[in-house]
């Protein structure tokens, strides 16, 4: 009797102690990429979720520190809980989309070796990176990119000045740009004749340009592919790290649009619509300036 009462009282701390270490909880706070990168400025005054920040997390991630949650205390200190796989399915394979959003986090809480762990069964955005550190806009700015192409050559987005240029920054083993790929192709075939240019920056290096090549035959790819682009290349065009990201060019080199995420054929197509019919509207205006240019000239007496 004794030793089943000794096992029954053992069991029970034993359920006791699981139940403390998870306990169910409802976390507010901002995604982060580690501790270091968060104390690199007071918070306090210096938001989180700028460009670098962003562009930073893809390095701090990539090289597997733990994604955390901050959350701010009553006493006005910060609580970081590490995030662990739960329910909730992520946007990519890790949790590197997400860094910078405010979130609402439900999952079970627990201590292990000193720190303190959230499973995430739930989560909703609150509020996105632009959101609580707003980006400063490139629209209207000239971006160059210096990237080498498939053979290895050097390829200037500056060399393509007078035509439309379509930048998509992606990489082979990003599942949404593969999807984006047909669209970009069919964009490629339709408007190349009015002077529109698909440029492909993947994030695959040099020394993946086997891979790279097989990956463009197989998907049909009919547009120059330029290897090695990094975060910072994609911050430069107003992107965060997450790929995909598209930025238009217009005749003058200049940013005229950038979408994050996947874009589609019809926000493509709505947008070199009206750059083509903005350039045929200027170019009939040069051809009616150039044309009262010569009358006023042959009219003039000799």
């Amino acid at each position: 009797m004794k030793t089943v009462l000794s096992t029954l009282l053992l069991l029970l701390a034993a359920a006791s102690h699981t139940a403390a270490q998870t306990t169910p909880a409802k976390l507010d706070g901002q995604i982060v990429c580690c501790l270091d990168c968060w104390n690199r400025a007071d918070r306090k005054t210096v938001a989180y979720g700028t460009p670098a920040d962003l562009a930073k997390a893809a390095e701090c991630i990539g090289n597997g520190d733990p994604t955390l949650i901050a959350v701010a205390g009553k006493d006005g200190t910060t609580i970081f809980y590490q995030l662990e796989d739960g329910k909730y399915k992520k946007p990519g394979k890790n949790w590197l989309d997400l860094v910078g959003s405010r979130v609402e986090i439900t999952g079970p809480v627990r201590r292990s070796k000193g720190k303190s762990l959230i499973k995430v069964d739930e989560l909703r955005v609150i509020a996105t990176p632009d959101q609580i550190a707003p980006q400063p806009s490139v629209i209207g700015a000239e971006a160059e990119l210096v990237l080498k192409d498939i053979f290895g050559v050097e390829q200037r987005l500056s060399a393509l000045r007078g035509r439309v240029v379509v930048l998509n920054f992606w990489a082979t083993w990003c599942g949404p740009c593969i999807k984006e790929m047909p669209d970009l192709a069919a964009i490629q075939n339709q408007y190349a004749a009015l002077g529109v240019q698909v440029v492909g920056a993947s994030a695959d290096t040099l020394a993946e340009q086997k891979s790279v090549r097989k990956f463009i035959a197989d998907l049909k790819i009919n547009f120059p592919v330029w290897l090695g682009a990094t975060t910072e290349d994609m911050s430069r065009f107003g992107l965060g790290p997450a790929l995909p990201g598209t930025a238009i060019i217009g005749r003058d080199g200049k940013i005229v649009a950038v979408y994050r995420g996947v874009i589609t054929q019809a926000d493509l197509r709505k947008q070199l619509e009206t750059l083509i019919a903005l350039s045929q509207k200027e170019a009939k205006e040069q051809i009616a300036l150039a044309k009262g240019k010569e009358q006023d000239v042959s009219s003039v007496p000799s």
